[in-house]
């Protein structure tokens, strides 16, 4: 339970905004007991900077989550800001992440109960262009990915927003309960995904990892003897809010197109361009430009 009893000046947005830091980020999630190593933090948090679709993969039990949710309680403001969502094995459509439009009723479009569609309205809405919105989605693979999740893997390729409904009749496009026609996937929304590889679950297609960065959990002998040799109380609730002046440069920084050296990203890409294509694994177009 994450408390979101912040300070006044969190809420109306009058925080001072400061650089993001990668080293105040491992601080602040290694004070909450979680372990994890300094390698496995940066990866994480520079993997959702380059591509704000990150899937987490490993083994039951592994931090997978608790990593997730402690990097994107650090950065918001709002519990508005974050919308975790457990996916069903029944998942077959859009419909528990999108909600769907009532036939009964031209001019009503029934909500979902996930929580999803609102944190999309809320991450559009211009006021909120330089907060940072996270969606997690725990156990993306209890059922195809490809079925329930394809509106956004579609406009993830495309850019363009997302049909809802259509004919809402009225100037603003929206009815009686302000939900638009189209939504888009805006430059401050991050999606991370969780998955175990087991009998229960389905594999990814390569349309869904084309699409993501993908880092695999693995527990080392080393962290496994800290965690036995000394097991503590994991206080998640104390990261909460502490890096929310980093969260609009964190915003910035993941949607930069600038090199820190150009030339030594250009010659070390193309290098491993060369050995991929001796085995016929080479990276295409996308690959290269993130």
């Amino acid at each position: 339970v994450v408390d979101f009893s912040v300070d006044n000046d969190i809420i109306t947005g009058n925080l001072p905004q400061i650089p993001f830091s990668i080293s105040t980020i491992i601080q602040y999630i290694q004070e909450t007991g979680l372990i994890y190593t300094k390698k496995l933090i940066k990866r994480f948090v520079f993997s959702l900077m380059a591509k704000r679709f990150l899937i987490l993969s490993g083994l039951a039990g592994s931090g997978k989550t608790q990593l997730a949710l402690a990097f994107a309680n650090a950065l918001i403001a709002e519990k508005k800001q974050l919308c975790v969502v457990s996916v069903g094995a029944d998942w077959t459509n859009r419909e528990p992440l999108l909600g769907f439009p009532n036939a009964l009723k031209d001019d009503e479009y029934v909500r979902p109960e996930s929580g999803v569609l609102d944190l999309l309205i809320e991450a559009n809405k211009e006021e909120n262009k330089e907060k940072p919105y996270f969606l997690i989605l725990d156990e993306m693979n209890m059922s195809y990915v490809e079925r329930y999740f394809a509106d956004f893997l579609s406009a993830m390729e495309s850019h363009e927003p997302i049909t809802l409904w259509k004919d809402c009749n009225n100037e603003s496009d929206s009815c009686v309960n302000d939900v638009p026609e189209k939504i888009g996937l805006p430059d401050n929304l991050f999606i991370i995904g969780t998955i175990n590889v087991d009998e229960t679950t389905y594999m990814f297609s390569p349309k869904v990892l084309d699409r993501a960065n993908v880092i695999e959990f693995k527990i080392s002998i080393s962290e496994m003897e800290e965690f036995l040799g000394g097991i503590r109380q994991v206080d998640c609730s104390s990261i909460c809010s502490k890096a929310t002046g980093m969260g609009a440069d964190f915003v910035k920084l993941a949607n930069s197109k600038e090199f820190g050296n150009e030339q030594v990203a250009t010659d070390t890409l193309k290098a491993f361009f060369t050995e991929l294509k001796s085995v016929n694994a080479e990276f295409g177009y996308r690959s290269a430009t993130e």
